[in-house]
């Protein structure tokens, strides 16, 4: 019992120490100090974007911090932003061109070995580029800091098919709950979520991720469109849409899209979150008006993608823990 006491004494005493050494802070700065340098040999401008927000993300899989805040006029909710998509595209509808931004973000998520609810992000736009330049540039990007080899490109339906034998644009929820019992895999939480996309993401964590990106990084692209409301369709086939990830070494690094344009198409889409929401069981979320208006007023013909920081930093330094790269994580901030 005398040990015990100790045990927990030194672990309550250990909470205010950083979790991420001075040398590996000197190292993440010098990381960020050459993305910036990227950036400004691309002439893509730095911006800064509010981390509050009235709006937020609709997209089922994903939950923001709430607060409120009392205005003249009483008071309102507010979201921390799960990413700084919606700012900056109102800036590019603004007039502004080719931008980037390195913020935090906040997810609502579980803390473990590859998330803080509280993280870094990259994000950044480039106008007149499609989805596949994009994808190069952020090779471009990852052989600068990662000296990695060049990226794989792959369609999301191929690389479905080939680790799991199952076509993920003509399947139903049948054929995926089979295939999970036969790997034991078909918890209840997932037989009863009766929608074909959580069934499609898990299998797709499960079983796909765990053997892509391994040796050089891996893009996969042409999501299904159910699972990609801010993209664009694609023209030769109405099943997908222009929305890629990036995994390299066993972490999904960016997601990202050539962008969607038409706001009523984005407003249809954010509807039907919210529809999904609820069949869920989940709360529906208010929908930004403000980047709603921002699409009617024109958003020029761009793509976009969202990197994690701490996950880039991770495969710089060789770390297995995301607290070895956080100052603080949510359980000593």
């Amino acid at each position: 019992m005398e040990n015990d006491f100790y045990w927990f004494q030194e672990m309550e005493v250990s909470m205010w120490r950083s979790s991420m050494t001075w040398e590996d802070a000197k190292k993440r700065a010098q990381l960020v100090a050459k993305i910036r340098q990227f950036f400004q040999h691309h002439e893509v401008i730095e911006v800064d974007t509010p981390i509050l927000s009235a709006g937020t993300v609709t997209d089922a899989h994903l939950d923001a911090f709430q607060t409120e805040y009392h205005f003249p006029s009483g008071k309102e909710p507010l979201f921390l932003q799960t990413s700084p998509e919606y700012a900056m595209k109102r800036l590019l509808a603004s007039g502004y061109q080719s931008i980037y931004q390195i913020c935090k973000s906040f997810r609502d998520e579980a803390f473990g070995r590859h998330h803080n609810p509280e993280f870094t992000m990259l994000e950044w736009y480039r106008v007149g580029l499609d989805h596949h330049q994009l994808m190069q540039e952020i090779d471009e990007l990852l052989k600068c800091v990662l000296d990695s080899k060049p990226a794989e490109l792959i369609s999301y339906q191929n690389v479905f098919i080939n680790n799991t034998g199952i076509d993920p644009l003509s399947c139903d929820q049948g054929e995926l709950i089979t295939y999970l019992r036969s790997n034991d895999k078909a918890d209840d939480w997932l037989i009863h979520a009766n929608c074909i996309d959580t069934l499609l993401q898990f299998i797709f964590c499960e079983f796909v991720e765990t053997n892509i990106g391994n040796e050089r990084p891996c893009f996969v692209f042409d999501f299904p469109i159910s699972q990609a409301s801010l993209s664009k369709a694609s023209d030769s086939d109405p099943r997908v849409a222009h929305r890629f990830e990036c995994y390299y070494k066993g972490l999904e690094l960016a997601n990202g899209f050539n962008e969607l344009t038409d706001p009523d198409i984005q407003l249809k889409r954010f509807e039907s979150d919210n529809i999904k929401r609820k069949l869920l069981g989940l709360p529906e979320r208010p929908i930004d008006q403000r980047f709603v208006d921002g699409l009617k007023a024109g958003l020029p013909e761009c793509s976009g993608v969202a990197v994690g920081i701490d996950r880039l930093v991770m495969l710089a330094l060789s770390k297995a823990n995301i607290e070895s790269v956080l100052t603080f994580t949510i359980e000593n901030a």
